[in-house]
């Protein structure tokens, strides 16, 4: 009951600054960000961002919100991170929280870092090392690192993950890209296409290049589509690997299951598969559940409602 009032408070206050942007009084959105945080009782947690004291923001780009008082520089008109990689990063640290902490993580095909960083945010000790075959990418993510105080603590490479050769990871992440260039229109701003359409790499070759660089009991976790679980667990067993935990994701109440969450081993060092209950995002009337809400806390997201 009280959820559904904060609801309809906040929707009555977004519409009340629709309209007095329209009449031109256009507000602060950074400051009406804070207000809005403080109406839900909640303040980012973690360390402060030493930031870029000279930074001037090229139009094209934008400096936005991540976990806690973290940032991350992205392409307005570009490749964005989502809710997928929220789930991602929190679905990894998840895994891992009864494991290890100090840790050296592998990002393949990292896109302008928003996974790895979240991951970062959860373990401070923990080192990152990003591949990202885009160059505007690899410069946003480096400028990220930089503003967030993370350039001791992570490297960002720019290569194919095909050709990879760096050793070994205690944990390896990736969210592959899922559809067919023939499936779909190419987007007409180039860095968004591969991070959608199979271009440059496929669930297939992030199989095969986590293989090559899985440290002994190491995981690979990976966000991919969840219309195509047995192609995923068929590439897994193509590069000797196998499935020991999954779950679905279901975005709204009574909808399919569109993503899935997938943490690999070895195959000879994979346990029995755990597929837990979907995680459920939104309810039917498009409210929050209590589980996503408890997770974008757990990362330093504001929880909401919405």
């Amino acid at each position: 009951m009280i959820a559904r009032f904060i609801f309809l408070h906040l929707k009555i206050l977004r519409s009340v600054r629709r309209k007095s942007d329209r009449k031109g009084g256009k507000l602060d959105q950074a400051a009406e960000r804070r207000r809005e945080r403080a109406r839900l009782f909640w303040e980012p947690p973690g360390p402060f961002p030493p930031g870029l004291p000279d930074l001037v923001l090229p139009e094209a780009e934008s400096l936005d919100a991540l976990c806690g008082h973290w940032r991350i520089f992205q392409l307005k008109k570009g490749h964005r991170y989502s809710t997928d990689d929220l789930l991602g990063a929190w679905f990894t640290c998840d895994l891992l929280e009864k494991r290890i902490e100090k840790l050296n993580f592998l990002e393949m095909g990292c896109g302008t870092g928003s996974i790895g960083m979240m991951v970062a945010w959860r373990f401070p000790a923990a080192h990152w090392t990003g591949v990202e075959l885009q160059k505007v990418s690899v410069g946003l993510a480096r400028k990220s690192l930089l503003y967030n105080g993370l350039s001791e603590r992570g490297t960002i490479l720019e290569g194919d993950l095909k050709e990879l050769d760096l050793g070994t990871f205690e944990l390896i992440i990736g969210s592959p890209p899922y559809w067919d260039t023939r499936s779909g229109i190419l987007s007409n701003f180039p860095q968004k296409a591969p991070c959608r359409f199979e271009e440059t790499g496929s669930i297939e070759d992030y199989c095969e290049a986590a293989e090559r660089h899985l440290a002994p009991l190491g995981i690979l976790t990976l966000v991919f589509d969840g219309r195509q679980v047995e192609r995923a667990e068929k590439a897994a067993h193509s590069a000797g690997l196998k499935v020991f935990r999954k779950r679905e994701v279901v975005s709204r109440e009574k909808d399919r299951p569109l993503i899935v969450l997938l943490g690999l081993s070895r195959a000879d060092e994979a346990g029995p598969l755990v597929e837990a209950p979907a995680l459920l995002l939104r309810d039917a009337a498009g409210l929050r559940s209590e589980e996503f809400r408890a997770i974008r806390r757990e990362m330093g997201f504001p929880p909401g409602i919405r």
